[in-house]
């Protein structure tokens, strides 16, 4: 997280709506020699206390994990390069704006005869904003090759402990720079969801009906 208290002063309901929104993000857990990272799927609880995620059996975090071990999800949102000609505005330099949330906790293995509700769970939270196409369910396999399948996964639960966010839009510039900056950044090829970017740095607010997709107004 950046550790200017500038980027870190939006509410805690845009940090939990991004997340619920984004649903996918970078496991990480400390190990020998170095990290361990996994980029997985979640779905996080209306309280924002739970998070349930699961990894294949081959997996190291998977192997790994055998008891509550303390780990990070780290979840991006849109991100951009910043030009500083861009501030019209004399002796400037590059930066990156961006959108993050750090997710704090322990995770911990679930049984296994939970996997088949977990993973209804997981598919309704993303099938639910497909609508109106019939939500997918398991329901849906033959049985034989669900259960299969399903052998070959592990589900986990992330009990939130903190919750960071940083919202890096130029908050520490004039508005005059800002807005300049912010109609370029709608326009550039270097980054991601650049025009969601501009967007915010101009003061948009995130939308959390959690029926639309990641879009902010």
């Amino acid at each position: 997280m950046h550790p200017n208290p500038a980027f870190r002063q939006e509410p805690m309901f845009m940090n939990l709506a991004m997340v619920r929104k984004r649903g996918f993000g970078m496991l990480c857990v400390n190990a020998d020699p170095a990290p361990l990272i996994s980029h997985v799927p979640f779905c996080l609880d209306d309280e924002g206390d739970l998070a349930e995620l699961h990894l294949v059996r081959s997996n190291p975090i998977a192997r790994m994990i055998t008891e509550a071990t303390p780990a990070v999800i780290a979840v991006n949102g849109p991100d951009g390069y910043v030009s500083p000609d861009w501030y019209d505005t004399p002796d400037q330099v590059p930066t990156w704006n961006y959108v993050a949330v750090h997710l704090r906790g322990v995770l911990e293995p679930m049984d296994a005869s939970e996997m088949r509700a977990h993973l209804d769970r997981l598919s309704s939270s993303f099938e639910g904003r497909l609508a109106p196409k019939p939500a997918w369910t398991t329901a849906k396999m033959t049985g034989e090759v669900l259960e299969r399948m399903m052998r070959q996964i592990l589900p986990f639960r992330f009990k939130v402990a903190e919750i960071e966010g940083t919202w890096k839009l130029n908050q520490n510039k004039t508005d005059a720079a800002r807005e300049g900056a912010a109609e370029q950044i709608k326009q550039s090829p270097i980054g991601h969801e650049v025009e969601t970017l501009g967007a915010l740095m101009t003061g948009g607010v995130p939308s959390i009906d959690k029926g639309s997709p990641l879009t902010y107004i």
